[in-house]
This record gives structure tokens, sequence and C-alpha cells, in this order.
């Protein structure tokens, strides 16, 4: 079964991360979330109940994210490096929202992934839409074609061959603009993992406005 690793931290945009999740989900896709936090905020001290459960089954609850518009939403896991790499997973997205992109950017860890995912032997695929795609340039990934949302273009236009077209698709790294673009995004991405007509099959129950381009 294709896997996707989707990257969430406080100030997440959230149609990006959910309209993504939900769009992968429809085409098969089993979706987890991982919680990375802000390196500045010390992590939350375990509750008493958690420090006396020593069950091999027992796990840290994630924290509850809440979004840039105030919408919160409870991540599968916090983010383990050791078990978010590319030989795990097919599929690295990073959403938007400036104030979660950055935390997400600005994380070592994120920034080893990417790399990872960016060389790995079998193709592998990194998505970013909006400032997510800010991780590319604090990953140091190669000069290539990439978008972005328009706030965040000075910050990468000098390092990237910039594009304003609503999704960029470069080799393994997939990025787009927004909110707006999120669909064909996620659309974009089922394209890539399983091909134009799993595509038009997850997009059509979707009912989209007649002339919809994608």
């Amino acid at each position: 079964m294709v896997k996707a690793l989707i990257l969430i931290a406080d100030g997440t945009e959230e149609m990006e991360f959910t309209i993504t999740y939900d769009t992968l989900v429809r085409a098969g896709v089993q979706c987890t979330s991982a919680f990375v936090p802000d390196s500045a905020t010390p992590p939350p001290v375990p509750s008493s109940a958690a420090l006396l459960d020593t069950t091999p089954e027992s796990k840290t609850t994630p924290t509850l994210v809440e979004c840039s518009r105030g919408v919160k939403i409870l991540p599968d896991t916090t983010l383990d490096p050791l078990k978010a790499g590319p030989d795990i997973y097919d599929l690295l997205v990073i959403p938007g929202g400036l104030k979660g992109a950055q935390t997400i950017a600005g994380s070592s860890p994120v920034q080893h992934l990417i790399r990872a995912y960016h060389e790995y032997p079998e193709r592998r695929l990194i998505g970013m839409i909006c400032a997510g795609s800010l991780a590319a340039l604090q990953a140091s990934l190669k000069r290539q074609p990439l978008t972005s949302h328009p706030s965040v273009k000075a910050q990468l236009e000098d390092k990237f061959e910039y594009k304003e077209d609503s999704v960029v698709v470069s080799d393994r790294l997939v990025t787009s603009r927004g909110p707006g673009t999120a669909f064909p995004f996620a659309l974009t991405l089922v394209e890539l993992l399983f091909g134009a007509e799993k595509r038009d099959e997850v997009r059509g129950p979707m009912v989209f406005p007649v002339g919809t381009p994608w």
C-alpha cells in the first residue's frame, strides 16, 4: 500500500492540510499526520498515568494542533525521524500557513528527511504547498522549478527557477501556491502516484463546477 506522511505544526493552513489528506485517502493512500513541535517550545510534561504505563503498546498522545484559522486537529503522532523515512513512506507532504511552515522548515530533522526523500535510490515524492515551499530552501535542495505563496516568493526566487503556475512538478518535488490550489495540488500527487485514470476516478465524485480546469 502507498503511504504518505503529512506534517503539521501550530499555524499550519488547515485547508492545505485537510484537502491533501482527504484527497490522498480517497485514492487509497494510507496517510499518517505527524506533529512537528516548535523547537523553542519545551515538550509537554507527561501525566502521572503515562509515567506509570510501561506496557509496550503505550505511546505519548500527540499535541492538539491549532491551525492558522483556529481549527484544532489531533495528529496521529509526533514526528519521529527514525520512523518517517523514505524506506517507510512514498510521499512526504509539507503544508503551508506561514507560522506552521516556518516551524516545519526550520526543523533540522525535517530538513534531513527532505534530503533523504530527494536522494533515495527509489523514487519518492515530496509535496510542498504555499509557504511550505520554504522547506526546500532550508533543506538546501538543488536549484529546480518551484512555486509558493506570493508572500514568500522573494525568499525563493533567487535560489530556484521560480514559477507562478498553480502546481509545479520537478522530478520528485511537487509545489503549489496556496489554499485555492490545494485541490489541483492533491490531485497531481494522486496522478503521480497512481496515474491519470486514478486521478479522474478520485476527481469525479468531488463534483467540481463545470469548466473547472483541473
